[in-house]
């Protein structure tokens, strides 16, 4: 055991993410091995090597595709008020324009429009949630695959593993006996075991024949839709994509599919971008633990990093990493209108206590915290200047930034910032200002905020 606890704990100096989290790890393995060694076998892993390669060799192919020139980029970055070069850096992808943007605010529109991309589709549908239920809106998703199915439409679904983990075997089974291309969880590759139950497949994405396409917040639920006595109502925010953005997003996909089945999908996808009339400046960010650098957290680093008069951000849990805080401290000195709206209901008890250690620091250089008070607020959105908008998967926490697969939708356009910042001000008059210093909070929060904030890298 000791041996063991010694070898973890120089593994753990050779590849942790930070300073803190090495000392972390070494001391906790020397100190109690017998509960070290577990507890780092599954969570002390934050890289999935065999993916980055899988996803490299999907980029090389859409390279050789012809048609995916506009998708690859057809910007100009001169022209642009925000340089794109880091976004485009994390994301491995480009800018490109030609595309459409509509928010779906809450459940009931995101559904009614999902399920109406599905019921028009022609040739092939690539659906993708982190949580699935058999439920009434889960069994009227099955529905609409089906008749998709019997419509002559080929059809990937992927739920993921342990969100989707009281997903039966007979909603599957109904799927399969459709002609559904599904994801066999006995053999699939990826993060199926015991020891990789801390990486997690959080991206919600539904392709309609490479010509629409959504992302964001949403599950399948009946709680995403309607009024529940635990949550109320539930906020949260999807977008509906048009041009060539919805290529990026559906290849996202297509990496995803590859890797947990080892099977290509990228020829039997359509290539050649629709562009839409609106012509707005897009880009699809996608990222986990196969990254090459930390790039959920450089994402939002960067969009912060680049506001001169407002960065409003909105999350459902907030325990972000030292160079976020940094850059919204950073930004708030700057005179940056710096908000960050969080939800007034817990549903994950750990996250919601952690986030109160780090809210002293933020508004004392003049960070505002509001917390929303009309429902459960789930949506991931934020909005910098009027320039940049997104919308997407990824919250603001150590575990989208670097454990969980994610995607962000993000518009370099004016007119998509503004339908956001709109969004979010409504929100604002349904949210409270959370003056009050973690020595004012009640005395739990007090005493064991501190220590579940030791747990940031997982939370």
């Amino acid at each position: 055991m000791w041996g063991l606890a010694v070898l973890g704990a120089l593994n753990a100096a050779r590849t942790a993410r930070t300073p803190q989290g090495a000392i972390g790890w070494v001391v906790f393995l020397l100190a109690s091995p017998l509960i070290a060694l577990p507890a780092y076998m599954i969570f002390g892993h934050h890289r999935f090597e065999r993916y980055r390669a899988a996803r490299q060799d999907a980029h090389r192919a859409v390279r050789d595709m012809q048609p995916m020139a506009e998708v690859r980029g057809t910007h100009s970055p001169a022209k642009m008020a925000v340089d794109p070069a880091p976004f485009e850096a994390v994301s491995g992808l480009q800018v490109c324009t030609g595309n459409g943007f509509r928010l779906l605010i809450d459940g009931k529109a995101g559904f009614a429009s999902m399920f109406r991309a599905i019921d028009e589709a022609r040739d092939y549908l690539l659906i993708q949630f982190y949580i699935v239920r058999d439920d009434d809106l889960g069994r009227r998703l099955k529905r609409h695959i089906i008749a998709a199915r019997q419509r002559g439409v080929a059809v990937w679904f992927m739920a993921d593993r342990i969100g989707s983990h009281g997903l039966p075997t007979s909603y599957l089974a109904e799927l399969q006996q459709a002609g559904v291309n599904l994801v066999d969880r006995g053999t699939q590759r990826g993060p199926k075991h015991r020891f990789m139950l801390n990486f997690r497949n959080h991206r919600k994405t539904v392709v309609a024949d490479g010509r629409v396409g959504f992302t964001g917040g949403l599950n399948v639920g009946d709680e995403y839709i309607s009024h529940t006595k635990a949550f109320g109502d539930w906020r949260d925010t999807h977008v509906e994509l048009t041009g060539p953005v919805v290529q990026q997003l559906q290849l996202t996909y297509a990496q995803d599919w590859h890797w947990l089945t080892d099977e290509p999908i990228l020829d039997l996808l359509t290539w050649e971008p629709e562009p839409s009339p609106e012509n707005r400046s897009a880009l699809i960010v996608p990222t986990g633990p196969g990254d090459t650098t930390e790039n959920g957290s450089m994402m939002f680093f960067s969009a912060i990093s680049a506001a001169r008069s407002r960065v409003w951000i909105a999350s459902p849990y907030f325990v972000p990493d030292l160079d976020v805080v940094a850059a919204l401290k950073h930004a708030a000195l700057r005179g940056v209108d710096v908000r960050i709206l969080l939800p007034g209901i817990v549903d994950h008890y750990l996250p919601w206590l952690a986030s109160f250690a780090y809210f002293d620091d933020l508004q004392k250089v003049g960070v505002q915290v509001l917390q929303y008070s009309g429902g459960f607020m789930h949506q991931k959105t934020f909005v910098v200047d009027d320039t940049v908008a997104a919308v997407g998967t990824t919250n603001m926490d150590n575990r989208s930034f670097r454990l969980n697969f994610e995607t962000m939708a993000l518009f370099f356009d004016t007119g998509a910032a503004e339908a956001v910042a709109a969004m979010l001000e409504d929100d604002f008059t349904r949210a409270r200002s959370l003056d009050r210093p973690l020595a004012a909070q009640h005395w739990s929060v007090r005493l064991f905020a501190p220590v579940a904030r030791l747990l940031a890298p997982v939370l």
